[in-house]
């Protein structure tokens, strides 16, 4: 019996390796529209959508003219230049099945475009065991407002001390905070114990979570 009985899953960085693709899609695509911005300041940004990105960035709004050409320019570097080149993380099909098996439900909540979501979850080798997903087109605001997270809590129909999420960036742990629900951290997108402070625990990938499995948070004796 595991010690919740829903998990949310984050994606990029928590079950594919994409987190660095993400911020040269990104600096390309800002690139090509003058707005010059270097590829560290960007990575320590991705685990956050369009929508709190751009405004960071590059002074734009993900609705304005400008800001929207840059996120499909964005979305088409990615899909073109980055996404074949990507590789599941350690354990993931792994992991996601060893919850599966102990009956707990499962729902992506990424910041991702829905049409990028599919692609990723085949490319992680998880897209026959996690068909329940929400994305950055279910939420009004990306990570870290809780909008994702409350999506996600809702497609599992349970509460919010019942579930735990799985993540890699503090935006991940900000805005299931702000929906009560607490974190497994992962240091596989990049981020540092520091970095994810605040998660009840920090393992460097899903295989390593998977490794400590029965004396995690998501253990029954946890």
């Amino acid at each position: 019996m595991a010690a919740y009985r829903g998990v949310i899953f984050d994606v990029d960085g928590t079950l594919v390796d994409s987190n660095a693709a993400h911020a040269r899609a990104w600096v390309e695509a800002l690139g090509e529209h003058g707005h010059h911005v270097t590829l560290e300041r960007v990575r320590h940004l991705i685990g956050m959508g369009s929508d709190q990105l751009l405004p960071e960035v590059a002074g734009l709004t993900k609705d304005s003219p400008e800001g929207e050409q840059i996120a499909s320019r964005r979305g088409a570097i990615f899909k073109q230049r980055y996404l074949p080149t990507l590789t599941p993380l350690p354990g993931a099909r792994a992991l996601v099945a060893r919850l599966r098996a102990d009956g707990v439900k499962l729902v992506v909540a990424s910041s991702a475009a829905k049409d990028e979501l599919g692609p990723l979850l085949e490319l992680a080798e998880v897209d026959d065991l996690l068909r329940e997903q929400t994305s950055a087109d279910d939420a009004a605001q990306s990570k870290p407002e809780p909008d994702i997270v409350v999506a996600a809590l809702k497609r599992l129909a349970l509460a919010a001390e019942e579930t735990v999420m799985i993540g890699d960036t503090p935006y991940d742990v900000e805005a299931a905070g702000k929906a009560g629900v607490r974190v497994i951290g992962l240091r596989s997108g990049g981020w540092d114990d520091a970095g994810l402070r605040g998660a009840l625990a920090v393992y460097d990938h899903p295989a390593d979570l998977l490794a400590h499995y029965a004396d995690s948070p998501l253990g029954s004796g946890a």
